[in-house]
C-alpha cells in the first residue's frame, strides 16, 4: 500500500510558536505509531518566527530538540518553499494563533490545491475573530454573556471622547468584566477589570494588540469544554472541566504546569452535559468549521444557564491538551484521532472537488 505523505506544518509567526512545536511533537509521534506507520510518511516543515520555511531535515531537528530556531541575521527569503512541499498528499497544519488558525495559512494551502486538516478560510477566520464569532453565535441563537465592541480609534481618541466611551461601557456592562483583543489566541492581551481605572488601562493595553476590542461581562460559572470531530456531520465528545487557582484562565495559567487541572469527564447534570454537546455541534456549524474544534462554555450552577464562550478551530494538540484528552475519554486514542482527522481532510477535499 502506498503511504500518504503528510506535511506536518508547525512553528509560524505567532506568540504561540512554542506551543505549536509541542503540538507538532505529539502529532509526529502519533503519525509514526504502529497503527499509522503503514499508512503515512511523515514530512515535517518548520516555519521560523521570521517566516522562513525549513526543510523536513531541519524541521525534524526542531521536533527532536523542542527548541525554536533563532531568526536569520539577514531578511529571510519569504515564499521560498522547500522542494519537498510539492510531493505532499495532505497537510496537517498545527500553527496556533494569528497567521496559523485565522484563515491565513488555510488560504495558502487552498491555493496549493492539496487537502489539509481543519477548517477552511471562512471557518478559521470566523472562529479566530471574537467579534465575528459572537455574531455567528447570535445568529444561530446560542446564548452568550453581554458584550460590547469598541475600536482602537475610539480608545486612542481625544481626551473628551474616551471618558464618554468608558461611561457607555459602565452603563451597559457590570463589573467585573473582561477586555479582549478581537483577534488573538491563548488569552494574550486579555484583562479582568473591576474598576473604572482598570477598565481604562485594559482598553489602552488591548488597543496595542488589535484595532478591534471586545468587552464582556464576567459571570460566576464553571468552565466546561467539549471537543467536536467531523465535517458536515460532526460529533461531540464527553465534556471536560477546567479548574484553576488564578484569577482567570490567562496565558500563564494555560501553559504553566500545575496551574490548571483538567477534569474529564466533568461532573454536571445529564441534561446540562447533553445541552453542551448539542450547542458545541451547533457552534461548529455556525462558524462553518471542519475537522476539529474545541468549544468552551460557562455553566452557571445557580441558575442552570449554559452560555457559550468561544470556539477554537485549532486547539492545543499536545498529549496533555484538553482536545485529545476529551476524545481519549470518548474512546478515540491519540493515533486514531490523528488518523481520523486526515481522513476528514481527504473527505472535505473530495467533496469540494465534486462541487466544483
Amino acid at each position: 500500500m502506498t503511504k500518504l505523505r503528510v506535511g506536518l506544518l508547525f512553528g509560524g509567526h505567532s506568540g504561540e510558536h512554542e506551543v505549536s512545536i509541542s503540538s507538532a511533537q505529539a502529532i509526529a509521534k502519533a503519525l509514526t505509531a504502529s497503527e499509522n506507520l503503514s499508512k503515512y510518511e511523515l514530512q515535517p516543515f518548520y516555519i521560523q518566527k521570521d517566516g522562513l520555511w525549513q526543510t523536513p531535515e531541519v524541521a525534524q531537528q526542531v521536533l527532536t530538540s523542542g527548541v525554536p530556531l533563532p531568526p536569520q541575521t539577514s531578511k529571510p527569503q519569504l515564499w521560498q518553499f522547500p522542494s519537498e512541499t510539492s510531493a505532499i498528499d495532505v497537510w496537517f497544519p498545527i500553527i496556533h494563533g494569528p497567521n496559523g488558525e485565522d484563515g491565513t495559512i488555510q488560504g495558502l494551502l487552498t491555493l496549493m490545491q492539496v487537502p489539509f486538516v481543519g477548517s477552511g478560510v471562512l471557518g478559521s477566520a470566523v472562529g479566530m475573530d471574537k467579534i465575528a464569532m459572537k455574531t455567528a453565535f447570535a445568529q444561530a441563537g446560542l446564548p452568550q454573556v453581554k458584550y460590547m465592541v469598541v475600536t482602537r480609534s475610539q480608545v486612542w481618541s481625544n481626551p473628551c471622547i474616551f471618558p464618554k466611551l468608558c461611561d457607555q461601557i459602565d452603563l451597559a456592562l457590570d463589573y467585573p468584566c473582561f477586555v479582549k483583543p478581537a483577534n488573538l489566541g491563548s488569552s494574550v492581551g486579555i484583562a479582568k477589570v473591576r474598576t473604572r481605572q482598570e477598565l481604562e488601562t485594559a482598553l489602552d493595553n488591548a488597543a496595542s494588540y488589535d484595532r478591534r476590542i471586545i468587552i464582556e461581562t464576567g459571570v460566576v460559572a464553571r468552565e466546561l469544554e467539549c471537543a467536536v470531530l467531523g465535517n458536515d456531520i460532526a460529533k461531540a465528545s464527553v465534556v471536560g472541566e477546567i479548574t484553576y487557582k488564578s484569577d482567570f484562565y490567562d496565558y500563564e495559567t494555560k501553559y504553566t504546569d500545575g496551574m490548571a487541572d483538567l477534569l474529564i469527564p466533568a461532573t454536571a447534570p445529564a441534561d446540562v452535559i447533553e445541552r453542551i454537546q448539542e450547542m458545541a455541534v451547533q457552534a461548529f456549524a455556525a462558524v462553518d468549521a471542519a475537522g476539529l474544534a474545541r468549544v468552551d462554555f460557562f455553566y452557571v450552577e445557580d441558575t442552570g444557564e449554559v452560555l457559550i464562550n468561544e470556539i477554537n478551530t485549532l486547539p492545543g494538540f499536545t498529549a496533555t491538551s484538553m482536545y485529545p484528552q476529551l476524545w481519549a475519554a470518548s474512546g478515540v486514542s491519540f493515533p486514531e484521532l490523528v488518523d481520523r482527522l486526515i481522513g476528514l481532510a481527504l473527505e472535505s477535499s473530495s467533496a469540494a472537488e465534486s462541487n466544483g
